[in-house]
């Protein structure tokens, strides 16, 4: 099957492959849209931790894309793609459909990195889809039944231990995650919550390597906070997973960790297709990413524009990151409305606006563009509602943050007044006429004396 070339094909729905389709459905964009994933589902990943939890229900973090695209004119299909030829400038599908198309937008994100470690990835259980959400949500419950009706404490041991290898945001988030409501599930077994083990392993000599000496403390101090205390390994080499051990090194000692949960959070990999195309090594980077203009575009295929974690943009270095992706589909779609109306595209240009780190249950830390520093629940309160307000459409923003406020304000029990107030600070702090640094001292005085001595 082949397709008129009046089309533009967009390979990918994570943010920056959805956002760009959303934006060109309401520009009056005069070429048909066709968005392609292998996933019926979009996922919000900065806020798959509390779809895990069950803080957050699937149509919040994990909506069908046929939902967030109805009545837009975007044409989703859902299926894997073979090959794409820029030559041909054609898509083939593993379904033996094809597409030609007129522009391309790669959007395909990247895919989790392993490192050569042995038994890696095999035996870990990744946390990047709602497919490994659900899967390590059943490991663990298997896991920890088993040890509820064991007697032998070394067994016990084993199956109440998780290990998360990785001390980045990912690694952070997901270990006080785990940390909080773990105990809760063994409790509910007759078990002793006590026993729950969590144990961060870090290949560096600091969780967050990167962020600011501020935000790495907050957290670190939060990590041993949770329901149970989270052990940190540090400057840990782990060099062998098996089913029931992580081996490591540290101090120049091979060490072993006994356990029957581990967790990998740490390094992606650039996309097989993305490594597949016939792009040079000098407009690649070292991980095999795709060098692009300003303007987001190849430089020797214009018509095709690559987001996200595939791109590697010339002059300047940006984190793979939600927020990234999602202003880079926004300048994709308008270059391409530009480019159709005859105008020449522009260049890029994103607002690292900061850190929402999630640490625990209604726990949180908020660094906003690096003026304001906010931790606790106003700081959760502010990453929720930043978060919900770039949900993909108005209906499923309202939709999800009607439902966030009826958890957080009857189902939770939390004062009326107290949270009413909360969450219009973490609104109005997240509103685009206030996040510069006015924004961040309105935000200090809302808080009050109180947060402003935290």
């Amino acid at each position: 099957m082949s397709n008129p070339v009046s089309q533009t094909i967009i390979l990918g729905g994570g943010f920056s492959g959805l956002f760009t389709a959303l934006h060109l459905a309401n520009q009056d964009y005069p070429d048909s849209i066709i968005l392609i994933d292998s996933n019926e589902r979009f996922c919000f990943k900065p806020l798959l931790y509390e779809y895990f939890s069950g803080e957050m229900d699937a149509f919040q973090v994990v909506p069908r894309f046929a939902e967030l695209l109805k009545g837009s004119g975007v044409t989703f299909v859902q299926d894997t793609v073979e090959s794409i030829d820029l030559h041909q400038r054609q898509v083939k599908l593993t379904s033996g459909t094809s597409y030609n198309y007129s522009n391309l937008v790669l959007a395909l994100g990247s895919v989790t990195g392993y490192f050569g470690v042995e038994g890696a990835k095999e035996y870990a259980l990744p946390f990047r889809t709602q497919k490994d959400a659900i899967a390590i949500d059943q490991h663990l419950r298997n896991c920890f039944q088993k040890a509820a009706q064991t007697e032998d404490p070394e067994q016990r041991r084993k199956l109440l231990t998780v290990a998360i290898i990785g001390g980045g945001p990912s690694g952070v988030e997901i270990a006080a995650t785990l940390a909080d409501f773990l105990p809760d599930w063994y409790a509910a077994l007759k078990g002793n919550p006590q026993e729950v083990r969590i144990v961060l392993i870090n290949n560096s000599k600091e969780i967050l390597k990167g962020d600011r000496d501020s935000m790495r403390e907050i957290a670190g101090k939060s990590l041993q906070k949770r329901t149970v205390e989270i052990e940190i390994l540090l400057e840990a080499e782990v060099t062998a997973i098996s089913p029931s051990t992580v081996e490591y090194k540290r101090d120049g000692k091979s060490e072993t960790l006994v356990t029957s949960t581990t967790i990998w959070t740490t390094g992606t990999d650039t996309h097989p297709l993305i490594k597949d195309l016939p792009i040079p090594d000098e407009n690649r980077d070292k991980r095999g990413r795709l060098k692009v203009t300003q303007t987001l575009q190849l430089q020797d295929f214009p018509e095709v524009f690559v987001g996200g974690d595939c791109a590697v943009v010339e002059d300047a270095s940006l984190p793979p990151t939600a927020q990234v992706a999602y202003q880079q589909g926004i300048t994709i779609a308008e270059n391409l409305k530009a480019i159709a109306s005859g105008n020449d595209p522009k260049p890029v240009k994103v607002s690292l606006r900061g850190t929402l780190l999630k640490l625990g249950l209604n726990d949180a830390a908020a660094n906003i563009y690096d003026v304001l520093e906010v931790k606790g629940e106003p700081a959760h309160l502010i990453r929720q509602a930043t978060y919900l307000r770039l949900l993909p459409t108005p209906i499923h923003n309202l939709k999800a943050t009607t439902e966030w406020l009826s958890e957080e304000i009857f189902h939770n029990h939390i004062n009326l007044h107290d949270v009413g107030k909360k969450v219009v600070q973490a609104v109005e702090v997240v509103g685009d006429a206030v996040m510069g640094a006015l924004g961040a001292k309105k935000l200090l005085h809302m808080l009050g004396d109180d947060e402003k001595k935290n």
